[in-house]
This record gives structure tokens, C-alpha cells and sequence, in this order.
């Protein structure tokens, strides 16, 4: 994990300096994706089978060029209804580093991208849709890559796949989502 912090860091410090800083292409931004989540689940090392929801992720942060952004998110991996008014939530919120390399020009036409960065995962049990009964968390790295297109510098549209990870009470969670995300930077 420490790895991976020291490159988001480098990686943005780099891209900071000389020439790279082109004013047009920096400022802030927000983002929100909609898709699946499927969860994997393993118990002492065992398979415990997978499950699939819908996802809804919001993200913001600060392109500091066309190149490099920071940036956090908070959103709903999973929800399921365990029995009735008490459901379960898998919500993540984290803080990492994006990257994103143009066809045209700065956020104009075709892109790829990744992001990588610490996501807190947290298993919730609700009562009567907000009473919080329970909740476990765990820290881990998450990382993922992005294509899209950029129909302006303002706005573009993006298809997401994340990964993320979490030992919580001893069951081990692999979470991949794939999304569509719509950006608008001001």
C-alpha cells in the first residue's frame, strides 16, 4: 500500500512541473457512475459463492493537467434486503490518484485512463432504511482503468472498470464494478 501511495505522490509531483502545467486543462471536476458490482466472496480460503448489484459511485477532485488528478469518491457497491426493513449496504469511500491520456486535445476526443488509491470498504446492517445497527470496515488499495470520450473540455462520458478489496470478519471480498460515468469539469 505504501507503494502505491509513493507513486500516486511521484507520479503527481512529476507531472506538476516544467511545461506540463497547462492551465486550460486544470481545475476541478465531478463524476458519477451507475453499473454492476459482482463480489466475490471467500470464507478461510473457501469460494462462498458471488453476488451482483447495482452500483452508484460519485467522485470529485482537481485536474491538475490533462494529464493527472486528484480525487475522492463515496458510493453503494451492494445493497440487498436480508430480511424485512433490515437490508445490507457495501459502501466505499476513497482517495487516490487518476491519470488519462487524450487523442485529441487536452480533454477533447478519445481517452484512456486509470486511477489507483486507498478505499475504505464498510459492510453495513440498517434498520427502517437508516438506523445503522452494525458496520465493519476495512482499508485496502483500489486501482482501475477507464476509455471514453470527451465531447468538450467541460463534459464526457467514460465505461469504468474498478477493483476493489476487503478482509472484513474474516470474509474476504473481491469487488470488480464496471460503470458509465459521465464527467463535468469547471
Amino acid at each position: 500500500m505504501k507503494n502505491i501511495l509513493t507513486l500516486a505522490v511521484s507520479l503527481a509531483i512529476a507531472s506538476l512541473s516544467g511545461t506540463a502545467l497547462a492551465q486550460d486543462a486544470a481545475g476541478g471536476y465531478i463524476r458519477g457512475e451507475i453499473g454492476r458490482s459482482d463480489i466475490d466472496l471467500e470464507i478461510g480460503g473457501v469460494d462462498a459463492g458471488s453476488e451482483d448489484d447495482t452500483s452508484a459511485v460519485f467522485s470529485g477532485g482537481y485536474w491538475f493537467n490533462e494529464f493527472v488528478a486528484l480525487e475522492g469518491h463515496v458510493g453503494s457497491l451492494y445493497n440487498t434486503e436480508l430480511e424485512d426493513d433490515i437490508d445490507l449496504d457495501l459502501v466505499s469511500m476513497g482517495v487516490g490518484v487518476a491519470v488519462k491520456k487524450s487523442f485529441g486535445g487536452p480533454h477533447t476526443g478519445f481517452f484512456v485512463g486509470g486511477r489507483a488509491g486507498v478505499a475504505r470498504l464498510t459492510a453495513q446492517v440498517r434498520e427502517d432504511e437508516f438506523d445503522v445497527i452494525d458496520d465493519e470496515s476495512d482499508i485496502k488499495p483500489y486501482f482501475g482503468v477507464s476509455a471514453g470520450y470527451d465531447f468538450s473540455p467541460r463534459f464526457g462520458l467514460s465505461l469504468n472498470w474498478d477493483r476493489r478489496q476487503a478482509d472484513i470478519e474474516g470474509v474476504d471480498l473481491d469487488v470488480d464494478t464496471i460503470a458509465v460515468g459521465g464527467e463535468y469539469r469547471f
